[in-house]
């Protein structure tokens, strides 16, 4: 028997002899998975073609897209690709992979990108992957790259996350013929970055894939799905070593549960449990029965319960197995769920044998539960009990033997009984007094008033006197006294019992009352707790319900006005939402009214089933609670009325609370508000009447008709333009602010020439930079920006006006252009006062200006806000730094390059 469980499975060797005859016949196939484009799939698959064929293999690029990346054609340079097979469909020439020239090559690895590539139209094959079967076939190892969305058992919920329906995809029988699967990952913030820097598309594209399918959201969940692939392909292996080796020893590398079901009843309660569990863990689950000859000789009623069971679970998506033993059932459930690698068994819970004949047929029947329970000691293991059998056997176990109201006078008779016989061989000691007997008695006596109280204590005394007498007292056995002593002690005996018991009773009455004291105490507090931390009204009202539905076991709802001054139901616990009668409502609209309870156990309708509480702040009712009680009786009791005015206070008092935070919060944003209002119109006003002043005051000069030469009024002229010029920007920017701030800015981008843009915005700012010189550096050749021409512009003048506002008179304003990988990096330095490190995040902020003394020039505070919100709009980033040698402020735009044109083909 145990040489069975050290014996290396049959399929095992099947499995390792298909392996030997697959590598016999065909190549060898390693895909790169990956969770999305750009994580470095192909960089990798180069990376490995580079290092075999140093080691001497033939390695040919059969096909390889870069994608216009660098570091990519960078790695293709030094390896043999083969040319491209031209393909010419509906007046488009397509370029695919040519399958023939390739296996005329024959190499020892092929390296082929994009594995679920769609073929042109007229190839041999329709799938890429196909092309790479026959490769495989034919004896060449084949690199090849895979993205997770592009396998099709996972296409659906691809879809759902992404939104997107991929038509590329791959069988999963075709990874399975995978010798090895090796995952490329990257954190999703790293490939965001990557895609925003250009290295994964280029920049027009990158904008599309930001917005759509490049979220943080779906990214992570796209690389889940790899991972888990991933790791459920290792898994598998490891299950084949495993059973290649015949280790029955549990590899707890990842979960499994298995779900064990027989033809009790509660099997699919077990598949429901197995389902909960595998799903809130995010791990696979199997069901397995065990057939024995005994489930042959069962009704098919029987058996249908244990078929039932398998076909709930197969709905449920869990593997069904069907095992088969001789006898020994557990020991077969323990033998697959080491085999599998099972982490976590699910079982029912044993039975309980009550009568006579279960009892029995449990010496018969195999006690599968009570055996893996004392076997498994490698397995987590939870035992289930459904929740209708165990309220049956909770109501069997709380089924009392006697009536309340007779256990107090049986207890008395019990301790009276049982201090008699504990008495007896002391009585027989010469040395120990008679009336020393008479403490067993009184001990009984307190006993019996601390648990049951007064009346009990009482028949306790009466029946230990009537003991004491009977058999310590002569003459014996009878009730009559012969000594007067003896009358006395049973006289003081009598009277100590009397007042032991009554002093016991009223202790644990005082016990009783302090502990309902602690318990309202702690339940008030717990409820006082829970509404301190709720910011919201609805919070609070829940909290409440849910308080007073538990410690009042009662059904429980909040009503509360609506517009129109209907109560309509806000809370309710259990979710309660019933039409409530006329007369409960009724009830409800008193009790709001009035501010007085209403309802069941009340003076005012107390037919209504539910019992209505006013809920109100400062006197004024904002709506009332309503307790169903499940026990009647408790409508009545006094700590009941008291449990419900504290959480009435309580209540109010958060909800008011509630409403002076929110009067708070709205107080402080119109504040806030106003005090961005008066400061937009300070700053807007003041840079408005300046322009103004001078136009109003030149084309006033020259609207008069004065003689003036005409030297001064081009001058004028050429003075009322510029300020016209600037306060058109000024405008502009309040414009763009707005548009800005609803998302309503779209650029209309295209190839643009940056020096065209330098040379407008230099023209337009001739006044603003007459005092200072502009140096300009643009690098030799730099290529077109991707951008809105108008919009880029009033950014670069929004910088540059900010610097030769900040920068001192006679001062270098230098302006330096340059490329940066497959972008533009724009820096404008000036040699003013210079930005604090503190604030250099700030400056783009709106409204906000840095400290600069009372000699600071006035502005808006829009000018930079507006430039961040521009550059962005495009793609792009802007960055305040500290000036060449620490002087002055330098700020940095980058912006997007225009895509290269295609070249003509020859």
């Amino acid at each position: 028997m145990a040489s069975d469980l050290t014996r290396p499975h049959p399929e095992s060797f099947l499995d390792l002899a298909r392996a030997e005859e697959a590598a016999l016949r065909g190549g060898r196939l390693k895909i790169f998975l990956g969770a999305a484009p750009g994580v470095g799939k192909t960089f990798a698959m180069l990376e490995e073609a580079r290092v075999r064929a140093r080691a001497g293999v033939d390695v040919v690029v059969a096909l390889l897209e870069t994608h216009g990346r660098a570091e990519t054609a960078a790695l293709l340079a030094s390896l043999e690709s083969l040319p491209r097979r031209s393909v010419h469909y509906r007046g488009q020439t397509l370029e695919e992979m040519d399958l023939d020239a390739l296996l005329a090559r024959k190499p020892r690895l092929a390296i082929i990108d994009e594995f679920a590539h769609t073929n042109a139209p007229g190839s041999r094959h329709t799938k890429r992957w196909q092309d790479v079967m026959e490769v495989l076939d034919a004896g060449i190892d084949v690199v090849t790259t895979l993205n997770i969305q592009h396998v099709e058992s996972l296409n659906d919920a691809v879809a759902q996350i992404t939104g997107i329906r991929v038509q590329e995809t791959v069988p999963d029988s075709v990874l399975d013929r995978a010798d090895q699967i090796e995952l490329i990952d990257l954190p999703p913030e790293e490939l965001i970055q990557r895609l925003k820097d250009g290295k994964v598309y280029l920049p027009r594209e990158a904008g599309r894939a930001l917005e759509n399918f490049f979220t943080k959201g779906k990214l992570t969940a796209l690389r889940e799905m790899a991972l888990r692939t991933a790791a459920g392909r290792v898994d598998a292996e490891m299950l084949d070593l495993k059973r290649a080796q015949a280790d029955q020893s549990i590899w707890p590398t990842a979960e499994r549960l298995l779900v064990c079901v027989n033809e009790a009843p509660v099997g699919k309660a077990l598949v429901r449990a197995g389902k909960r569990m595998a799903d809130r863990a995010k791990i696979p689950w199997i069901v397995a029965t065990v057939l024995t000859p005994r489930h042959e000789a069962m009704d098919a009623d029987t058996r249908d319960i244990t078929q039932d069971a398998l076909r709930l679970a197969e709905t449920l998506g869990a593997e069904t197995v069907t095992l088969r033993a001789e006898s020994d059932a557990a020991r077969e459930i323990l033998r697959f769920a080491r085999e599998r690698n099972v982490t976590r068994l699910v079982i029912g819970r044993p039975r309980w044998r009550n009568s006579l004949v279960e009892r029995l047929a449990g010496l018969i029947r195999e006690p599968v539960s009570e055996r893996l329970l004392d076997e498994a000691t490698d397995f987590e293991i939870t035992v289930v009990t459904p929740h209708a059998r165990l309220e049956r056997r909770r109501a069997k176990l709380d089924r009392p033997l006697l009536p309340e109201d007779w256990r107090g006078p049986l207890a008395a008779i019990v301790a009276s009984t049982v201090a008699t016989l504990i008495a007896w061989p002391i009585a027989q000691v010469d040395a120990i007094p008679a009336g020393a007997i008479t403490v067993l008695y009184l001990l009984g006596v307190m006993l019996v008033a601390y648990r049951y109280g007064l009346s009990a204590s009482l028949l306790a005394s009466i029946t230990g006197f009537l003991g004491y007498n009977f058999f310590y007292t002569e003459p014996y056995l009878t009730l009559s006294v012969a000594k007067s002593s003896d009358i006395v002690s049973l006289s003081v005996f009598l009277l100590g019992a009397l007042f032991t018991g009554t002093l016991a009773s009223r202790l644990k009455a005082q016990v009783e009352t302090m502990r309902r004291a602690q318990a309202r105490t702690e339940t008030l507090y717990d409820f006082a707790r829970k509404i301190a931390s709720a910011t919201k009204a609805d919070d609070v009202l829940w909290a409440a319900v849910a308080h007073v539905a538990r410690v009042l076991q009662a059904d429980v709802l909040i009503l509360a006005p609506d517009a129109e001054g209907v109560l309509r139901q806000v809370q309710g616990w259990p979710a309660i939402d019933e039409a409530l009668e006329a007369r409960e409502r009724a009830a409800a609209q008193w009790a709001f009214d009035k501010a007085e309870a209403a309802g069941f156990g009340t003076g005012t309708l107390p037919q209504s089933a539910w019992q209505f509480v006013p809920l109100a702040t400062a006197g004024r009712p904002f709506g009332t609670m309503g307790v169903r009680f499940h026990d009647a009786s408790r409508a009545k009791d006094p700590e009941t009325k008291r449990l419900l005015l504290a959480v009435e206070d309580q209540v109010a008092v958060a909800v008011e609370r509630n409403r002076l935070a929110e009067e708070v919060a709205n107080a402080r944003v119109t504040a806030e508000s106003d005090k961005l209002r008066a400061a937009l119109l300070n700053a807007v006003s003041h840079d408005l009447r300046t322009p103004l002043v001078t136009v109003i005051g030149a084309t006033s000069s020259l609207a008069e008709g004065m003689d003036l030469p005409e030297d001064a009024r081009r001058s004028l002229a050429t003075s009322a333009h510029e300020e016209a010029r600037r306060l058109d920007r000024i405008v502009q920017n309040l414009l763009d602010m707005t548009r800005l701030g609803h998302g309503a800015l779209k650029p209309s981008r295209a190839a643009i020439d940056l020096r065209e843009i330098i040379g407008r915005v230099r023209a337009d700012l001739g006044r603003a930079l007459a005092r200072h010189g502009l140096e300009i550096e643009i690098s030799p050749g730099l290529p077109p920006l991707d951008a809105d021409p108008v919009l880029i512009g009033q950014a670069l003048g929004n910088v540059l006006e900010n610097a030769a506002k900040y920068a001192p008179a006679g001062s270098a304003i230098r302006l330096v252009a340059r490329q940066a990988g497959r972008e533009v990096e724009i820096l404008v330095s000036d040699q003013g006062p210079g930005i604090p490190e503190a604030d250099r995040d700030k400056v783009f902020d709106l409204f906000y200006r840095a400290a600069q003394g009372d000699g600071a020039p006035a502005g808006t505070g829009m000018g930079l806000a507006i430039v961040k919100g521009l550059v962005e709009a495009h793609g792009g980033r802007a960055y305040a730094e500290a000036g060449p040698g620490g002087q002055g402020t330098t700020l940095r735009l980058v912006l997007p390059l225009a895509e290269a044109p295609e070249s003509p083909d020859p």
